[in-house]
């Protein structure tokens, strides 16, 4: 069998080429004759205008350096995906460290980087802004504020037995990519591009392309193949580099590849958005959430990127998995001079879900209510009306929360804490719950679309081609067992093929969570019109009726039994007979509406219900701490493929504690960026998750929402790392019963600023 189209155990081969190190990326492919490598010449500062390049060192180096400017694009200097704010290439003013001056070409990689180092960039530079709440203080937003309300938060406030207001500070997240920011363009006969990027948005760098150089869009053919990871970083700012090598390409007539290295991806690139908020949260005597008001303010930096919609998911999410009698949000988009903040893993909902719970934290601290007990008793139940106006449907809060605690028995497991805090001097532990209520679809309603497009071939094997980019989530894994389901195939003749714009026309981001849902119901369908017609064919040749006959483990079958026919002959005899083997199917998202104007509507389609626990443990003279342990239970749905959903619970796990615990991003005053390697950026590895995780399913109907009952998998258990705060501030507050702060990542410094008497 020809391993391409995977092993006869229904195993894919890109998993062992991974483990190998075989797998090519961008910047392993064969290079093609001619190929000039890129590298950007990036601005001197955060901010300043009177740009001036002058490229005379470098084009002098060699003869075959070419240096190109915002002068020499063809088309619009503008990739601003929703505000025309974003330009390729700097002119006349830049706005943020790392924004792309000039580009610089040579057929070696290590002369261009020579060369873009002889460029010299010059200007006046302006004193820049780096922190959201000046930006506001000076009116510089993207957007006006946003607002969602629902009930009457004044009367909350005063009928209130309990009240509580705090500042939350949640820091931003470097994606860390295994595979850096790369593409390779190509010009073709009849001013055509192909550009092969890592891009979890295929047609958002076609269109980037299409706009700089002013060509059609159909001139321009986007490949992804596998991507080294994304997790949003690559959703929107992959068009940049794309950009720059088409340009290249273009002015050139040769191949031009740019690959970032670590560090200037690190510097160059924008990260999850930090936040700042304020909140204030009211309570009734017995623990019941009257009131809940809250002010986000978004560094959304330079540019604008995808800022709206990602404060909108904040917004959405910012009463967690609670229902809240009353309820105003206001969003604050603070357009900085940091490089522009984008998509990661949750899109927004990470920092609600922070304040939710810092609110909580701090009515318990002010009621002496525990705050489990607030949790249990406000968790949102069916049937409950969202603050945006959708009802809860197939709600499980409850249920992953009892089965939760029933589990890791709970009771018993505080009591055991509580008994080794009297116990030890210098340790403490803490623990701490967070449930999760998480909305599957774009927010944006007419992303929530996906087309597809399935070839069967005369030797009976299947290719599969979709908007969905593979970046190591397993997509491509759980659409191969769709079509596989849906044709009645035995594992082995299927394969995905990589993403292209020309297979695929006007593709959605591979992201929100939504890359299977979308892209496996648009191959199911296409896979139903073709097995439609195969059904028929084989009625006729058989004498029989259509709906008598099906297709099982790649036998053609009649009432349930053999017929005599397998995929392979069903196949050559329909061809044969001149059946079309081809289809193309399409699937929109249906009932989700969203009305901004009155901030009301069903915006998500479904939501991913989940609770996770963790345990941590606190060294009062380091203050170091280490988790102990920790359970989550999931709302997973019929599972596509439970070891790939496994998978991805663990890693955006470790992803969520890295973002809570570790990962502190840190700019200075002028907009430089001070963790700028990872040595000084610090992430979750083996030691720190070396652990004892207990993952359980919730066994529960599937999802009807969804293809074959799954439920998204990607960014709900992201979620569950927030636990790892709560439970290393439960267990300094066992120390000190100082006011709870909530300052997220809870770095070592900042433990040891609080055990010392300090605020952080």
């Amino acid at each position: 069998m020809n391993p391409a189209f995977g092993f006869p155990n229904g195993d894919r081969p890109e998993s062992l080429r991974n483990l190998s190190g075989a797998t090519q990326y961008v910047d392993d492919l064969t290079e093609p004759a001619g190929l000039l490598h890129a590298v950007p010449v990036p601005s001197p500062s955060a901010r300043g205008h009177r740009l001036s390049v002058d490229a005379s060192a470098a084009l002098a180096l060699d003869p075959s350096v070419r240096v190109f400017t915002a002068a020499d694009i063809p088309g619009e200097n503008q990739i601003g995906s929703v505000l025309p704010d974003e330009p390729l290439i700097a002119d006349g003013e830049w706005t943020f460290i790392g924004e792309v001056v000039a580009l610089v070409l040579a057929p070696d990689r290590a002369l261009a980087r020579r060369a873009a180092a002889l460029v010299r960039v010059s200007g006046q530079d302006l004193p820049p802004v780096t922190d959201a709440r000046e930006a506001f203080r000076k009116g510089d937003l993207l957007f006006p504020p946003r607002t969602i309300r629902s009930g009457d938060v004044e009367a909350a406030f005063r009928d209130a037995a309990f009240m509580a207001e705090g500042r939350v500070e949640s820091g931003g997240q470097e994606h860390v990519y295994l595979e850096t920011q790369a593409a390779l363009a190509t010009s073709e006969e009849g001013s055509r591009i192909r550009v092969v990027s890592s891009t979890q948005s295929p047609t958002a760098v076609q269109r980037g392309v299409s706009r700089t150089l002013g060509i059609p869009y159909g001139a321009v053919t986007v490949e992804a193949g596998r991507l080294g990871g994304g997790f949003g970083g690559k959703e929107d700012q992959a068009t940049t580099w794309a950009c720059l090598a088409a340009l290249g390409a273009a002015l050139t007539g040769k191949p031009v590849k740019i690959s970032l290295r670590r560090r200037e991806d690190l510097r160059l690139t924008g990260k999850r958005h930090p936040y700042s908020s304020d909140f204030r949260i009211a309570l009734a005597a017995d623990g019941t959430i009257l009131g809940f008001q809250a002010d986000y303010y978004q560094n959304s930096g330079a540019c604008c990127d995808l800022s709206p919609a990602i404060l909108g998911r904040t917004l959405f999410h910012a009463t967690g998995a609670y229902r809240v009698g009353a309820v105003r949000v206001t969003g604050y988009m603070c357009r900085t001079n940091l490089p522009p903040f984008t998509a990661f893993r949750g899109f927004g909902g990470p920092q609600a879900f922070f304040v939710i719970e810092s609110a909580i934290a701090a009515a318990s601290a002010a009621s002496g209510i525990p705050a489990e007990v607030i949790q249990r008793k406000n968790l949102l139940s069916e049937g409950d009306v969202l603050h945006y106006g959708q009802r809860a449907d197939q709600c499980r809060t409850g249920i992953v929360w009892d089965l939760l605690v029933k589990a890791a028995g709970y009771p018993a497991l505080r009591a055991s804490i509580e008994k080794f805090n009297a116990e030890n001097r210098l340790v403490r532990r803490g623990a701490w719950i967070v449930p999760v209520a998480f909305g599957i679809s774009f927010t944006r309603i007419m992303m929530n679309q996906a087309g597809a497009l399935v070839h069967v071939y005369q030797d009976g094997s299947v290719v599969a081609n979709t908007a969905a980019v593979e970046m190591g989530q397993g997509v491509n894994r759980k659409i191969l067992r769709v079509v596989e389901r849906s044709l009645g195939l035995a594992p082995g003749l299927v394969t995905v093929e990589r993403t292209s714009t020309a297979a695929v026309a006007n593709t959605q981001p591979t992201a929100a969570s939504t890359g299977s849902d979308l892209n496996g119901m648009a191959a199911f369908f296409a896979c139903q019109e073709i097995k439609a017609r195969l059904l028929a064919f084989a009625a006729g040749a058989l004498g029989a009726k259509a709906e008598e006959l099906g297709i099982s483990d790649s036998l053609l079958l009649r009432g349930g039994k053999p017929t005599g026919w397998d995929w392979k002959r069903l196949v050559a005899e329909a061809l044969e007979a001149r059946v079309d083997l081809s289809a193309h199917g399409y699937y929109a998202t249906p009932g989700i509406f969203y009305d901004e104007a009155v901030e009301r509507g069903s915006p998500f389609a479904y939501h991913v219900y989940g609770a996770g626990l963790v345990v941590a443990e606190v060294d009062l003279l380091r203050a170091s701490y280490r988790v102990v342990s920790a359970r989550i239970v999931h709302d997973g749905g019929a599972s596509l493929d439970p070891l790939t959903d496994r998978g991805q619970i663990e890693g955006a796990f470790a992803q969520g504690l890295g973002w809570s615990l570790l990962e502190e991003l840190r700019y200075g005053e002028d907009g430089n960026l001070l963790t700028d390697t990872l040595s000084t950026y610090k992430l979750p590895d083996g030691s720190f998750m070396d652990f004892p995780l207990d993952i359980e399913y919730l066994s529960d109907p599937p999802n009807p929402h969804a293809i074959h009952g799954s439920k998204a998998i990607g960014e709900p258990p992201l979620m569950y790392g927030i636990a790892g705060y709560f439970a290393v501030l439960d267990a300094l507050r066992a120390a000190r019963k100082d006011a709870p702060f909530f300052d997220l990542p809870m770095t070592q410094e900042k433990a040891l600023t609080y055990l010392t008497g300090g605020r952080p």
